[in-house]
């Protein structure tokens, strides 16, 4: 099944479509049904999502089965809920994920993030680890930051939680077939095995492959791009011989090969940030290879003994991963100094390879916590973390027949261990009043060396060495206005340790200092009309000291760790879930984040050939940061799902949409208007039946049915070259539970 591109545009405006809703709830949803508890573990505990003082959303169900249905990877959970973007300029793999505007854009491998990502309450540290695929999940908890008291590693900016489906003693399962567009095939499926006495176990499977889409019409360099093959499988084991002891394992494994990420140059006209007239995308011009492939291989066990009076929890965790991934980074062919300007120069080549090897990554908790009904509730514990791994990098010459390697492969080692103690208390001064306070040591060292070679600028060292600990706290207050309206506060800290960058041909090793994050934020979370609806609403502020970013590009080509002094973010969320009717359910989510650099001393390098719109440094060819804001960070993020269901004697027909919509972002540290994305809406339709008591579905569906094109990222050569959203897809799937 080939897709066929036309022009298209939407637009969807949020805010009176928000008020005449709410207008409408009480006469609408009389007769409506009830919405579910939502249970999350936001703060280590289960409790119900109203309950926990900070803004925390979620996806599960069936919402996540629709946005999976496509074959998509974890970027297409961004803008789902409010202030939560992602992007990579590494495809499927390196996810870059951003919480009310804070990130980073950081491509290389060892890149730090101050959004962590916790799967089956494990940290995924190494960013290519975050993007292993979600499926068979309960839920997926998204919790705004700092998270700097309870969680393990880097929580400045939030965290990303996904929970799987756990093992259970009933014998069921599910299996669910899509084909789609460009021949993509999505099969995924898991099942409960009762084993013998006290044992079960849990088998989850994924596999999702399409073909090559995008055609080369150079005969030099891969032909053919786009397409993937992603397997993944995780085996878990659940031993519960009586109440007071547990054991979860966790063996999981996923293996990636197919293209990396598509850089298209010249394709942003000099001026704007349009695409160029006759833009295809189904085409590219390139000489150089493109080529990815991944295996990553992990284990968890999570231990729980019921002492009088608490709990004792061990979860243990092992990652290890090998990566490899090369790309025509210039995004096009030849090159100006060989005479090329068909259909427009290159300055020069640009085809690398980056590769992961000797990857591990250890982790180890112990936590205690109180387990009775009194008012007073505690958890304490110690966490270690132990990570070590080495970065290959070469070059090629894509002039040259064969593209053959230019020099040696650049070795990279890093090094990173670190420890924490932490504590948290809740007391319930009152049946209405419930206070929360937190606090958590950090000590952390990073070790990073490079081997010496002729082609590195080694003018500040191959060797650098961090060693940093910090204390962070938190605290807040929940007050039930009623039994079904709570309102909260919360000032917290986080913590993102020293950040180091090894020395490359265009650019001596780099470092940055840890940064710190205070943040402000008051909300309300209510049940509504009987539980027929469900509310949450936040306001919040939070500053960064010491920001670490990534400048990237420029006229000398340059990857470095730059610190802002302070950087400052503020705005509002809202999530909203209500039955409209007894068959009409909407899901509605928006924010609005404002972000800002705030250092009038740093500059840094620009682009040569775009029109920078910042003031000029004080060195040739840099510019003044002061007041921009913070890169791919939208001021808004919109995401509304309406779920409309028509019953029958023998089944439910429905039909689901959901678009999802973010403004502008700035791809760099500096700004200009080449290199400013875009708006971006895009929309997903779903037709289907439910049949046979709810085990049996077949369904049509589209994803980016508008199929907008836009540019959502960039490479700061001076050449335009840019990376687009993902195609618009059909096709349809059968899902059976058993």
């Amino acid at each position: 099944m080939r897709r066929t591109r036309r022009p298209a545009a939407a637009c969807l405006t949020l805010a009176p479509l928000t008020t005449a809703l709410l207008l409408a709830l009480p006469a609408m949803a009389q007769e409506a049904p009830k919405l579910e508890s939502v249970t999350v573990t936001a703060e280590r505990r289960a409790e119900n999502i109203k309950d926990v003082p900070s803004s925390v959303s979620t996806i599960s169900g069936e919402t996540l089965d629709v946005l999976n249905s496509s074959g998509q990877d974890v970027r297409v959970l961004s803008g789902r809920v409010p202030s939560l973007n992602i992007e990579s300029s590494f495809g499927r793999a390196f996810p870059r994920f951003y919480i009310r505007g804070y990130g980073n854009t950081d491509f290389r491998l060892n890149a730090s993030q101050p959004v962590s990502l916790i799967y089956d309450d494990v940290v995924q540290e190494n960013p290519i680890l975050k993007g292993f695929p979600a499926f068979d999940l309960e839920r997926i908890e998204v919790l705004a930051g700092p998270q700097g008291t309870l969680f393990g590693r880097n929580t400045p900016a939030g965290v990303v939680k996904f929970n799987s489906v756990r093992p259970s003693q009933k014998q069921e399962g599910y299996f669910s077939a899509g084909y789609g567009s460009d021949n993509a095939v999505n099969l995924e499926g898991a099942f409960n095995l009762p084993l013998s006495g006290a044992w079960s176990a849990r088998v989850s499977l994924l596999s999702q492959q399409r073909d090559d889409w995008v055609h080369n019409t150079k005969a030099s360099g891969t032909q053919d791009i786009e397409g993937y093959r992603d397997r993944a499988v995780r085996l878990q084991a659940l031993y519960e011989p009586s109440k007071d002891f547990s054991a979860l394992f966790n063996l999981h494994n996923r293996d990636l090969s197919g293209s990396a990420r598509l850089f298209r140059a010249n394709i942003i006209q000099p001026g704007s940030n349009h695409l160029v007239d006759g833009f295809d995308p189904d085409k590219v011009s390139l000489d150089g290879i493109n080529e990815q492939t991944l295996s990553n291989t992990g284990g968890s066990m999570r231990l729980k003994w019921g002492l009088p009076g608490m709990a004792l929890y061990s979860i243990t965790g092992y990652e290890t991963l090998s990566s490899f991934s090369r790309g025509d980074v210039d995004g096009g062919f030849g090159a100006a100094f060989l005479g090329n300007d068909d259909p427009a120069p290159i300055p020069f080549p640009s085809e690398t390879s980056d590769a992961l090897r000797g990857h591990s990554q250890w982790s180890q908790e112990f936590r205690l916590e109180s387990a009775t009904e009194a008012p007073l509730q505690w958890q304490t514990g110690l966490y270690f973390f132990k990570e070590k791994y080495r970065m290959l990098s070469a070059n090629y010459d894509s002039t040259t027949a064969g593209n053959p390697q230019t020099g040696n492969t650049i070795t990279t080692t890093q090094k990173n261990d670190a420890w924490a103690v932490f504590g948290s208390l809740s007391y319930a001064v009152s049946p209405r009043l419930k206070l929360r306070g937190g606090l958590r040591y950090t000590h952390d060292k990073k070790e990073l060396s490079t081997a010496p070679d002729a082609s590195l600028d080694s003018s500040a060292g191959l060797a650098l060495e961090t060693n940093n600990s910090k204390t962070n706290w938190d605290a807040s207050a929940t007050y039930a206005v009623t039994p079904d309206v709570n309102v909260y506060a919360r000032v917290a800290t986080g913590f993102r340790a020293g950040s180091i960058q090894p020395a490359s041909a265009f650019a001596p090793m780099s470092s940055a200092a840890p940064e710190t994050n205070t943040s402000y934020e008051a909300g309300v979370k209510a049940d509504l009309f009987d539980r027929r609806a469900r509310l949450s609403a936040s306001v919040f502020r939070y500053t960064v000291k010491d920001q670490q970013l990534t400048a990237v590009g420029g006229t000398d080509n340059a990857n470095i760790l730059v610190s802002a002094k302070k950087a400052q973010g503020q705005g509002v969320e809202m999530n909203l879930t209500a039955y409209l009717t007894d068959n009409l359910l909407l899901g509605l989510s928006g924010s609005y984040n404002h972000t800002k650099i705030k250092d009038g001393d740093l500059q840094v390098r620009g682009c040569a050939i775009c029109t920078i719109t910042d003031p000029a440094g004080t060195l040739p060819g840099t510019y003044k940061l002061d007041g921009n804001p913070l890169p791919n960070a939208p001021k808004w993020i919109g995401n509304v799902n309406l779920r409309y269901s028509v019953p029958t004697d023998s089944g439910e027909w429905y039909v689901f949409t959901d678009w999802s919509y973010r403004s502008k972002v700035n791809f760099f540290l500096y700004e200009s208007k080449e290199f400013t994305g875009k708006s971006l809406l895009e929309g997903g339709l779903r037709l289907g039946y439910i049949w046979g008591n709810g085990k049996y579905e077949a369904a049509v569906f589209g994803r980016n049915i508008t199929d907008k094109v836009v540019a959502t990222g960039a490479i700061d050569f001076n050449n335009l070259t840019g990376f687009i959203n993902e195609p618009r897809t059909w096709g349809a799937s059968f899902k059976a539970t058993f």
